[in-house]
């Protein structure tokens, strides 16, 4: 039995005559400069998502330089080639259907380049989800990187974190509280530097539960984009890309069903966002896997949120970094935990637990014996209002939230909400609950 195609070998365009194709290939490769030694190595490509309208992905261009080093230490060609970039506040009309359109992109590009194995550069929000979708579906040997979380702003002395942050000063100048003037000046202190929002959103979670689902080396996920331990896992990422190419590690022998619910375990423990669910179904589903909802609230029952991170607590991600990233996490509910999965790194979840830092003292992950909060960090609901099933975030909202009664003032899509919500004759009371519909 042959081996398959690698190299510059590997989905030769179809000319009938597949020696053509190569040599062809080869030709206007090398006008890039390439020697045929460096074009003999295994080829590592690089997602390059970086764009100029993307503060979350401002580091790409550093994170690339490491991967490629790292890959070239191993033996490798790296490769880079471009692929959507899209960030949450420049995704009109809304960035979920750009998520899509990103995991087609990088299916797609994927899939027509020669390369042996892919490093897949994620951050803001839906772009980490997206890369996993495409690399599933492609299935050829993959490793995530991300761009790490910017370090916290502050304002007048008070540490602030986007966007958690955002909305509360946003709701204080709606309010009269915070004026025109101080609006601009504290934007410019919301998102201080390069990185993904420092509170526990969107992309915070996809990044732990990404490490956590083992498509990421270990420790990866909370180190800032700015710190040079960022370069170092990415310098160790790219080197790690051609060992998963020799080994033909793929996608779908890591992302299996025991490996989502280790996420999904995950996704609870650290308080993270309701979106977090929607992505992993998404990704899972690309795989042939589906997400049983009842067994998500069972896990939320047993598991804690253990993480004392905005909203749901007090800390930022440059603290969960400081008090060891994901690993005191995984160590306090590794009992809950399948922990024979494999893991990009080669080993198992066991072994990479195993092979962490020793703990220290540190209050930014709570035992489970003094949770943040009892009972998983979202749920899954039910009722009249959501027959077909709706996700709360409860570790962000007071006790008084959770069990309440009230009359229903309805909004039937974002454009009635921005006509009536200021108006002085909306029929509301501070006991009425708002329902946005069709957003």
């Amino acid at each position: 039995m042959t081996d398959s195609p690698s190299g510059m070998k590997k989905g030769l365009a179809n000319y009938g005559d597949a020696d053509f194709s190569l040599f062809l290939r080869k030709a206007f490769i090398k006008a890039m400069g390439y020697s045929d030694s460096a074009l003999d190595r295994p080829i590592v490509g690089i997602t390059n998502t970086y764009s100029g309208y993307n503060a979350c992905h401002r580091n790409v261009p550093d994170l690339i330089e490491a991967i490629k080093r790292g890959v070239m230490l191993a033996g490798g060609l790296p490769i880079e080639f471009p692929i959507v970039s899209m960030h949450e506040s420049f995704s009109h009309p809304t960035s979920m259907f750009l998520r899509n359109l990103m995991a087609m992109d990088a299916e797609e590009m994927i899939r027509a380049q020669p390369m042996d194995s892919v490093v897949l550069i994620g951050g803001c929000d839906k772009t980490v989800p997206a890369l996993l979708m495409g690399a599933a579906s492609v299935d050829l040997p993959a490793i995530l990187e991300v761009t790490g979380p910017m370090m916290t702003g502050s304002y007048r002395g008070e540490k602030l974190g986007a966007c958690t942050d955002c909305r509360r000063f946003w709701a204080m100048h709606r309010a009269g509280e915070v004026s025109e003037a101080e609006t601009e000046e504290i934007s410019g202190k919301l998102a201080p530097g390069a990185g993904t929002c420092m509170v526990m959103g969107t992309a915070s979670t996809m990044a732990l539960v990404s490490e956590a689902l083992g498509m990421m080396l270990p420790g990866g996920a909370a180190i800032p984009a700015v710190a040079a331990d960022r370069l170092r896992h990415a310098e160790a990422t790219g080197a790690r890309a051609v060992a998963i190419a020799a080994e033909k590690l793929r996608p779908s022998e890591i992302m299996t069903e025991a490996a989502f619910a280790n996420a999904l375990r995950v996704l609870q423990a650290i308080g993270g966002s309701t979106n977090g669910l929607i992505h992993l179904t998404a990704i899972a589903g690309r795989l042939g896997i589906s997400l049983d909802f009842a067994t998500f609230n069972r896990i939320g029952a047993e598991t804690p949120v253990l993480v004392d991170l905005k909203p749901s607590g007090q800390h930022y991600m440059e603290d969960l970094e400081k008090a060891g990233g994901l690993a005191p996490v995984l160590r306090e509910i590794e009992d809950l935990l399948d922990t024979g999965c494999r893991t990009v790194s080669g080993k198992t979840l066991r072994e990479d637990i195993a092979d962490a830092p020793a703990p220290w003292p540190q209050d930014v992950v709570r035992t489970m014996a003094d949770p943040i909060h009892q009972g998983g960090g979202i749920r899954i609901l039910g009722g009249n209002l959501a027959p077909k099933g709706a996700v709360i975030k409860q570790a962000a909202a007071t006790p008084a939230l959770l069990k309440h009664a009230g009359r229903a003032v309805v909004f039937d899509s974002l454009q009635d909400l921005a006509e009536r919500i200021d108006s002085p004759d909306l029929d509301v009371g501070p006991d009425d609950v708002l329902v946005l519909r069709n957003a």
